[in-house]
């Protein structure tokens, strides 16, 4: 079997996408990021989001309300309060997942640490 090659990641990224840790709030390169197209894994490149499901949540990181079908697996978090996302092809950990907030019409927020990700240009859909 082949074995699956992954990015290189700076330690800041390592300590999120690897051991779950999360970036602090308001820093991160894609909370003001509104430019048209899709959002990737950091570590394996697999399409994540979709621009146009990104929104303002101001809560201090990249919000979106939907994933691309299939991207994003979804498990309890060890503290029991949270559902953590992680990137489906590598296990990349990528935030939260907030349900009930009334934020937008589909009432879902993905909380995504922008060191996760990575931003392709096109047309975000």
């Amino acid at each position: 079997m082949r074995k699956s090659r992954y990015r290189r990641l700076t330690p800041e990224e390592e300590r999120v996408i690897v051991y779950k840790a999360t970036e602090p709030p308001f820093t991160g390169k894609y909370l003001d990021h509104w430019e048209t197209g899709a959002y990737v894994c950091k570590r394996c490149e697999s399409p994540l989001y979709r621009s146009k499901h990104k929104f303002e949540a101001h809560c201090g990181w990249p919000s979106f309300d939907d994933e691309i079908p299939g991207a994003v697996k979804r498990a309890p978090d060890p503290d029991g309060l949270r559902t953590e996302i992680v990137c489906a092809r590598c296990g990349a950990h990528l935030g939260h997942i907030f349900t009930g907030e009334g934020l937008t019409p589909k009432n879902v927020r993905h909380c995504v640490n922008s060191c996760s990700l990575n931003f392709i240009a096109g047309n975000g859909e």
